[in-house]
């Protein structure tokens, strides 16, 4: 297989030091690594990488909209997520939606500009389960 796992999703924020702030606080854990310009986090039942990478180190101009490639993180209760998120400010670029057999999805937008993916996801569940 020529894929063998997500090694790290790069999110961007043009105040890297806000973005440490809220992301620690919204994950509930501080960056393992840092480093001028970037930090990192690991998250998930697999340690996945979560790195903010300072907008002015950016081959090309930062866009204004909302943007990136859209991962989706699993999460246990996806209300409480969105309205956890909401309550820090981010903002809802597509609710809650309901995809059959016990699949929701959902993406906010960070305060950062980047989208963030939540969903309920029942064959991750599964995996968890035989760990």
């Amino acid at each position: 297989m020529t894929l063998k796992g997500i090694a790290t999703i790069n999110f961007t924020a043009s105040d890297l030091e806000k973005a440490e702030k809220w992301y620690s606080e919204f994950l509930e854990i501080k960056p393992y690594f840092k480093t001028k310009g970037y930090i990192e986090f690991r998250i998930g039942a697999y340690q996945q990488e979560l790195g903010i990478i300072d907008s002015n180190f950016l081959p090309y101009k930062e866009t204004t909209e909302p943007s990136g490639a859209i991962v989706y993180w699993h999460v246990d209760n996806i209300n409480s997520a969105i309205d956890k998120l909401k309550s820090m400010n981010a903002k809802v670029h597509q609710p809650i939606t309901d995809r059959s057999n016990g699949f929701f999805t959902a993406t906010v937008v960070d305060p950062f500009g980047n989208i963030l993916g939540i969903m309920t996801n029942p064959h991750f569940a599964e995996i968890l389960s035989k760990k």
